[in-house]
This record gives C-alpha cells, sequence and structure tokens, in this order.
C-alpha cells in the first residue's frame, strides 16, 4: 500500500493522524463491557487511507467530488495522496468488499436469530473541519447523532438524543449525517435499525491525544444507549 502513496513519510504521519477516527475501538469495547446487554463488535481494522467501508462504493457518494470516496485519491487538505488515473476497483475488490460481505453476513445472522438488529456506528472527529470537506460552515458540536429517515426510527433517535446528549451539546447529522447500513439492507428492511454516534474528540482525549476524564462519560453514554 506504502509505494502507492504520493506522501513523505511526515506528511503520512499527519495525515494519518487527522483521518484517524481516534479511540473510537477503546469506547466501543468499554461501553460493551459495562452494558448489560453484551454487543457484538465489529471493528475497521483498516485505515481510511486504504479504503472507507462507510463510503458508498459508486456514484451515490458526496465524497466523490472532493477525491475521498470509498478510495481517498486525495487528502485531508487535498493534496494529491494517489497518482492520477489511479485505479480503486483493486482496493474495492481486496479490502471493502470483503468488509461489506462480512459486515452483512453478520446482520443476516442476527436478523434471522432475533428478527431485528440495531447498528450503533461509532466515530470520532476533529474539532477543526479539514480544508478537503463538503460540510463548511456547519455546527461542530461535542456529540453529532446521525440519524437515517429510514433506518432510525422515532423512539431509537429519542433514545440516542437523551443518552448521548449527556456527553455535551449535540446536533442530528451536523456536521456528518447518516448513519451506516449494509447495502443489502439499504432502504429495504425496517427491522435492520441504525443510529450514529460522532463524538468530537477532545470530549475525551487532550491535546496529545492521551484520554482525558471526559473518556468514561463517553464511554456511559454508549453504554447507555446499548442496555436502552
Amino acid at each position: 500500500m506504502r509505494a502507492d502513496l504520493l506522501l513523505s513519510d511526515l506528511e503520512l504521519e499527519s495525515e494519518l493522524n487527522e483521518m484517524t477516527d481516534f479511540a473510537t475501538d477503546l469506547i466501543a469495547k468499554a461501553a460493551a463491557d459495562s452494558a448489560k446487554s453484551k454487543p457484538y463488535i465489529f471493528q475497521n481494522l483498516l485505515s481510511r487511507l486504504v479504503i472507507d467501508p462507510e463510503r458508498f462504493p459508486d456514484e451515490r457518494e458526496a465524497m466523490n467530488k472532493v477525491g475521498m470516496g470509498a478510495v481517498y485519491l486525495k487528502t485531508s487538505d487535498g493534496k494529491n495522496l494517489r497518482r492520477a488515473g489511479f485505479n480503486p476497483q483493486g482496493l474495492i475488490e481486496k479490502y471493502f468488499e470483503p468488509y461489506a460481505k462480512a459486515f452483512t453476513e453478520l446482520t443476516q445472522s442476527i436478523l434471522d436469530m432475533h428478527g431485528k438488529v440495531l447498528i450503533i456506528d461509532v466515530h470520532s472527529y476533529r474539532v477543526i473541519q479539514h480544508p478537503n470537506s463538503i460540510n463548511h460552515d456547519q455546527n461542530r458540536p461535542a456529540m453529532c447523532i446521525g440519524t437515517d429517515k429510514f433506518h432510525t426510527s422515532g423512539p431509537l433517535r429519542e433514545l440516542a438524543i437523551n443518552c448521548l446528549s449527556k456527553v455535551g451539546d449535540w446536533y442530528e447529522n451536523e456536521p456528518y449525517s447518516g448513519t451506516y447500513v449494509p447495502l443489502k439492507f439499504y432502504g429495504l428492511e425496517p427491522k435492520v435499525q441504525s443510529v450514529m454516534m460522532e463524538c468530537r474528540a477532545d470530549q475525551f482525549v487532550d491535546d496529545s491525544l492521551q484520554l482525558n476524564a471526559g473518556f468514561k462519560r463517553v464511554v456511559s453514554a454508549l453504554a447507555n444507549l446499548i442496555d436502552g
């Protein structure tokens, strides 16, 4: 993968720092440990500089216009990440499709077992917006709650707001909107419900990216959502 990336080692380290949803694995695991109801954890072990599994892999993806679709061609500040004419299909087939297949199979197995599924889509984001973005001039609250008109029911939306708003100020679908649903079920199966938790990183880490006292508050909010 490294040979295809045009950045210097120093630039790459900086880009990874900017684009990684920091500590979401720690938040999810700690919340799962403290929740009474034990969820499955489906963890993306790849950097977004390999593939972004939550983008649409086709023309539906709004971020394609800034070169940051399922496979990133541009950096967070608009520089070329990969060479002009790079064909993303190889990465789609090798990494995106197996991720999507595995998530789809897990979702289907839970649906078959219980008749319904809840996906809690856990993210974190930086205080300052990246220059190469499509959602400039939007609010960047302590908590962004992502919902979908089809896959987030009214009761789920209210539960998410009640639990996640305990972290701090919040907005719905701002600065990030929607929530992850495997494409097999997207817009088709209302029994697959989903809500997104986008927590601003300064709520749980300090400037040196060390966990701060707010980490426990974020974990508690997510655990309450799981149990709710």
